[in-house]
């Protein structure tokens, strides 16, 4: 009963908000974001009113359910975007990718040199400060886009690949954090070497299941007699995907969009293509998302504000140039105009989703952990990766929703 309050309260708060949001011309996502933000400031002001609610982004299956909304989310959108287009833009997305990452990496790392004591983890703090700038948020930019009506061009394409390539690119960083983390050095060229080949065989392995076993499937539906065997069938494959990306390192949401963008108007007939996205679209922005962004905003704590005012400031400032600079100049450089290269690093810019996760697991490691008071910017870091994380996913849709807008007739 507790947990359906809690559904009830946050659905309820986040359409609300996400309604108001859209009043004032600005994407639902907004609007959901500030209703977990204020959700969580009145819940840490009046915890006995909402006992509910309380650490709620720790409970099990909150968390399993904002990762059902980071799934849809992912699997809405391969299923909306074109495989052929994906591949058309795929070359200038890795460019835009890798120019994404290194240049928000160089800046985080030289950041914590500049700001963090030196300690035996000041080399582990300042790659957790580079890798936290130099993800982008999948399912964030996925919604933004969407949200804007932005989906399914050629911008819109190119943000989204270069996400999911940057989400890949990722696990490298986060193999290398991990490792420091856990026995003090980077990862071995030969744990790299199988990580790649990991990533190498689960593309290969869908490619091969997507384009061979999801169209005898799809022709396969058309003979069996139950009701929604369409949409059975797409999370079917989708869930498979997730699972086989998991198991071989990859994150769980690859998966979702892989098999989404194989599951075409070729794999099913068009009536039947319609009706699955419009069940998967219901699903996610209906009530999966809402949710998944209001965790987010959940998460934020203010006290680094305060406590750091300038490091905060500073860190959000490198986390917005540096994806402008980083994937926008890296656009630019591959043949897309001063317009388009500045949304291209705009788009890139919203974090949310996997900076949690690492923070997360830097905090469980106690890479936070200084044992006094005398350094507030190691002991405030996680809070502030999390309202960097936080004011990029807001102003980003906010800033492209301008920038769009001045295109309408």
């Amino acid at each position: 009963m507790d947990f359906f309050y809690v559904l009830l309260i946050l659905l309820v708060a986040t359409r609300v908000f996400g309604e108001i949001a859209e009043r004032f011309s600005q994407p639902a996502l907004v609007g959901e974001l500030i209703a977990g933000i204020a959700l969580g400031a009145t819940v840490a002001e009046y915890p006995a009113t909402f006992p509910q609610l309380v650490n709620l982004v720790a409970n099990d299956v909150f968390v399993s359910i904002t990762e059902l909304g980071m799934f849809f989310l992912m699997l809405f959108a391969g299923v909306e975007m074109q495989p052929h287009k994906v591949l058309q833009h795929s070359t200038g997305s890795l460019v835009v990718a890798i120019g994404g990452m290194v240049i928000p990496l160089g800046l985080g790392i030289t950041l914590g040199w500049l700001f963090l004591p030196n300690s035996e983890f000041l080399t582990a703090q300042c790659l957790f400060l580079g890798t936290a700038l130099a993800i982008t948020a999948v399912p964030a930019t996925v919604r933004i886009l969407i949200d804007l009506g932005q989906l399914d061009t050629k911008v819109g394409q190119t943000i989204v690949t270069a996400a999911v390539f940057d989400d890949i690119l990722s696990l490298l960083l986060l193999a290398w954090l991990t490792g420091l983390i856990a026995v003090g050095e980077p990862p071995g060229a030969i744990d790299i070497a199988v990580l790649l080949g990991k990533m190498a065989l689960f593309f290969v392995v869908t490619g091969v299941i997507g384009l061979y076993i999801f169209p005898w499937g799809g022709q396969l539906m058309h003979h069996l007699k139950a009701q929604e065997f369409e949409i059975s069938g797409l999370l079917v494959g989708a869930f498979a995907f997730s699972v086989l990306a998991e198991m071989l390192g990859l994150h769980f949401i690859i998966g979702a969009f892989i098999a989404g963008l194989y599951f075409g108007q070729k794999t099913i007939d068009v009536a039947s293509y319609k009706r699955v996205k419009n069940t998967i679209s219901a699903m996610t922005f209906g009530f999966l998302a809402p949710i998944f962004f209001a965790s987010i905003g959940l998460h934020l704590n203010l006290s680094a504000l305060t406590d750091v005012p300038v490091f905060v400031g500073v860190l959000i400032l490198i986390a917005i140039i540096g994806k402008v600079i980083g994937a926008g100049g890296a656009a630019q450089v591959y043949g897309f105009s001063f317009r388009d290269s500045a949304i291209i690093g705009v788009g890139m810019s919203p974090r949310g989703a996997v900076e949690l996760v690492i923070a997360g697991i830097a905090l469980k490691a106690g890479l936070f952990d200084v044992g006094s008071s005398e350094f507030p910017v190691v002991e405030n870091l996680f809070s502030a990766v999390v309202i960097m994380a936080v004011v990029t996913t807001v102003v980003s849709p906010i800033v492209l929703q301008q920038v769009f807008s001045r295109d309408d007739p």
